[in-house]
């Protein structure tokens, strides 16, 4: 599939390969500025292709010469790429071109961090190595050879030889382009063993700079545990030899998982309690999980085309959280998720950027690794398991690995199995995948004689280029309480298949109490008017955590929407219940701080939207800033003894019992500090022994704007040290009031240790920038400005990141017109920009044009 400048690449006009590739072979002469790349391809005609056209996948490359069966040819190149004429037979293609490592500031395919040489090819990074399919349906047997002056040198599957300055490696399992790698620095290995359950032993390494080998042993135990989950779980063993990890500090995402040499960003791997916060801990631990069990989900099965990412992503996702349920607090594991779903890809479901599961366009496929496809793909993945049941589902994931060990499959593969082990027809779940948008769920309720009768009336709102929607299968888990909080219906699986469905329960003495979409058993916004009454006796009885947790989340919202519309005090129905949560110690801690956290200010703002208000960021924060006060009024009598009961005794650990004291002693300080000055988060600053503490308090002194001799402090301890610097950069902008995080993040991009170049520097500023909702959204649209100027610059140098961090602008239609106006204007002030990147253009088009 050939693609010019800005054309729309649609999932209909898929076509098979017209040649397929049996072997792979190549040559890398390392050096900066002109490495070159010797490949010799095996090819052979795919007898499901009717077409003969040969067209190679290329760019920003220098030919040198090229031959098929060992005669020199002239093809055609293009800066996409090559066609040539080729036999209507098997033939053997090869060619040498150079490439420029050191000045491929975009990391993608070859380039180099801090004197090391790595690789990005997915999605489309192999094509700036060299010409190639560049497809994930081309799967063929790589081996590769290394020449360089540097000590490791690294590629996928097992070392096969070795010598002074050089390397080779073969990967026995067909792949696609995108999962090659290869690294190539001074590097240190942390190693270690696994021994499958069929007894082979594997070894193990995470490589990293000299400096950093203390940070590995955390990555090295998440591993492990993550094989042996895997083994226990799902039945997959790993089947290589050897399994590398290695840490890049210049990295788009957070990992990469290459077959056999996984690529991490450095802040995804490296962890140590003096350096690493609880939430970089567990992170970290996902992470890793999630890149080992792509082994079995994205490798040895992939993804017939770009559009079918969610099928690797979405899966891999859901088994990632599983994982992380299994190892720590289920239910603070689904909230969290929940949390990131509804802060993240709702608003994109929502929003102009909204997309299917399955996308039937792109120009660009890297601005679709999106939280649709993966988030939400995850909880279509939990959909499915809660629909055929736990039996059903991991004897349909035994079919789909025997039938598609080797694969690129689809979407259809995927439910083909289900319905072969159940015998169900999954057309209408099929829906989920085709259709954007966030279903709303409308709930009526009705009792009579007994008769208790809930009713279910689905809509979804219209989104680009689908202004129609079609009724899906909803699971909606449902329990009953009685007037007393005693629970008369555990929790049962509604199957909801129309757009309007009524459900009936009898032999009631009295109108039960519904808990409605437990552990949140579908991605839908549910619309039930009830009464605060109500929502505080659920946060009092639900014996679901979700929907208690649900409850107390509903009761701050309206309470904050009543603050900034009509200027009433906070609703001491909402104090007196979070009173009655954080004192009760048979609560999980974790728990209870999540209770405690309030809405972001970027949900409220959504809220008012869809209530028919234009939300004022100013009046939003002014309102969250007034709730929490008056919460540490009413909790300051019990906040002291929870701040010191829930202090950790003996050496740190980011296990699932400490990560929660220390979570709910912090949301304590934090509280304590509205009333004591800071006071107490200036002590603990001043005598925390890990970076958890440490950090909190820091936020802490931020807030309450006095944290100068702290920052300065902060940063002589750890300038040292570039990811506890990348929190430095952040706090400062993320934890800063209004009035203050924009003027910090002008000084800080100044700074000496700013970097344009490196992705999670650069994110350190202007994620925290734009998640500091009332300081991006300034009334004089300087907050608007200063991102675009700084997105011009990086698409220069780095599309895929100027890219991502145009979603800030993505909700632009909900606030004020002179706001709208001053951020459309900035928005097109980019795009007007000559060189502007495919990346960043599609981006701002589709949000402009909403």
């Amino acid at each position: 599939m050939r693609q010019t400048q800005d054309q729309t690449i649609f999932l209909s006009d898929y076509t098979v390969p017209t040649y397929l590739v049996e072997t792979v072979s190549l040559t890398f002469k390392l050096a900066p500025t002109s490495t070159r790349v010797i490949s010799k391809i095996a090819f052979a005609p795919n007898p499901k292709s009717s077409s003969r056209d040969f067209f190679l996948h290329g760019e920003k490359l220098d030919l040198k010469w090229a031959k098929i069966d060992g005669k020199d040819i002239s093809p055609n190149v293009t800066d996409n790429g090559l066609t040539a004429h080729v036999p209507d037979a098997p033939f053997v293609w090869e060619c040498e071109v150079e490439i420029s490592p050191e000045t491929n500031t975009a990391l993608e395919g070859l380039y180099m961090s801090n004197g090391m040489y790595s690789t990005q090819c997915e999605s489309e990074g192999f094509r700036r190595i060299t010409y190639y399919p560049d497809r994930p349906d081309v799967l063929s047997v790589f081996t590769t050879r290394i020449e360089g002056d540097l000590p490791i040198l690294l590629s996928n599957g097992n070392p096969t030889d070795q010598g002074d300055g050089w390397a080779e490696w073969h990967d026995p399992w067909p792949k696609p382009a995108y999962l090659f790698a290869l690294v190539a620095g001074n590097l240190i290995n942390h190693p270690d063993t696994f021994t499958t359950r069929s007894g082979r032993s594997v070894t193990l390494n995470i490589w990293v700079r000299p400096g950093d080998e203390h940070k590995c042993a955390f990555g090295m135990e998440a591993l492990k545990a993550s094989m042996k989950w895997d083994e226990d779980v799902y039945g997959r063993e790993y089947d290589l030899d050897l399994f590398n990890i290695v840490a890049v500090d210049d990295f788009n995402m957070g990992a990469m998982e290459n077959k056999g040499l996984n690529i991490f960003n450095s802040a995804a791997v490296l962890a140590s309690p003096e350096t690493s916060t609880d939430a970089n801990f567990e992170r970290i631990e996902a992470i890793i999980a999630h890149e080992y069990f792509h082994n079995w989900t994205g490798n040895r099965i992939t993804c017939r085309d770009w559009f079918q990412l969610c099928l690797k992503e979405g899966l891999t996702v859901f088994r990632d959280s599983q994982f992380t349920a299994d190892l720590r607090s289920a239910p603070v594991k689904r909230i969290n998720d929940v949390m990131i779903l509804r802060r993240v890809q709702f608003p994109e479901d929502n929003g102009p950027l909204a997309h299917s599961v399955r996308p039937d366009r792109f120009v660009e496929i890297n601005n679709f690794y999106t939280a649709t496809v993966y988030e939400k793909g995850s909880e279509l993945i939990r959909m499915l398991k809660t629909l055929v049941g736990d039996d059903a589902y991991y004897k349909s994931l035994d079919l789909y690995f025997d039938r598609h060990d080797g694969d690129a499959a689809t979407i259809e593969d995927w439910l083909k199995v289900f319905e072969d082990i159940t015998g169900r027809d999954l057309s209408q779940f099929k829906i989920w995948y085709e259709q954007a948008g966030t279903p709303r769920l409308a709930v009526a309720e009705h009792f009579e004689n007994g008769t208790y009768t809930l009713t279910f009336e689905q809509s979804t709102p219209a989104t680009p280029n689908q202004p129609t929607k079609d009724a899906r299968v909803i699971p909606i888990a449902l329990g009953l309480l009685d007037q007393s909080g005693q629970e008369i219906l555990p929790t049962e699986v509604l199957e909801m298949t129309q757009a309007k469905q009524s459900f009936v329960f009898t032999g009631l003495s009295h109108q039960p109490i519904p808990s409605i979409l437990r552990d949140f058993s579908a991605p839908v916004i549910l619309e039930h008017e009830i009464t605060n009454e109500r929502r505080a006796f659920l946060l009092a009885h639900d014996t679901d955590p979700f929907t208690r947790w649900e409850a107390s989340q509903d009761l701050a919202m309206n309470c904050l929407v009543s603050m900034i519309t009509t200027g009433s005090t906070p609703d001491t129905r909402l104090l007196d219940g979070y009173l009655t949560v954080i004192r009760d110690d048979t609560v999980d801690a974790a728990f209870r701080s999540l209770v405690l956290q309030l809405p972001t200010e970027t949900d409220i703002a959504q809220t008012l939207f869809d209530q028919g208000h234009v939300p004022d960021p100013d009046k939003i924060h002014e309102a969250t800033q007034t709730l929490c006060h008056a919460m540490a009024i009413h909790l300051q009598d019990v906040l002291p003894r929870i701040f010191a009961q829930y202090q950790v005794d003996g050496p740190y650990s980011p296990n699932s019992d400490q990560v929660s004291a220390r979570g709910l002693a912090n949301t304590a300080l934090s509280l304590l500090s509205r009333l004591d000055g800071g006071k107490a988060a200036h002590t603990q600053f001043e005598t925390a022994t890990n970076m958890t503490q440490q950090l909190a308090a820091l936020s802490i002194l931020v807030k309450n704007a006095k944290a100068d001799t702290a920052l300065a402090s902060f940063y002589d301890q750890w300038n040292q040290d570039r990811l506890v610097i990348d929190k430095w950069f952040a706090i400062q902008i993320a934890s800063a009031s209004p009035q203050h995080a924009l003027a910090a993040a002008k000084q800080l991009v100044e700074h000496p240790d700013f970097s344009i170049t490196n992705p999670n520097r650069f994110r350190s500023v202007f994620l925290a920038l734009t998640g500091n909702a009332a300081a991006f959204h300034a009334k004089d649209g300087e907050g608007y400005r200063f991102l675009a100027d700084w997105l011009i610059e990086i698409d220069k140098i780095n599309p895929q990141a100027a890219a991502r961090t145009c979603g800030a602008f993505q909700s632009w239609k909900r606030y004020d017109p002179d706001r709208q106006a001053l951020m459309k204007s900035n928005m097109n002030r980019i795009l007007a920009q000559d060189t502007l990147s495919r990346d960043t253009k599609e981006m701002l088009t589709r949000i402009v044009n909403a």
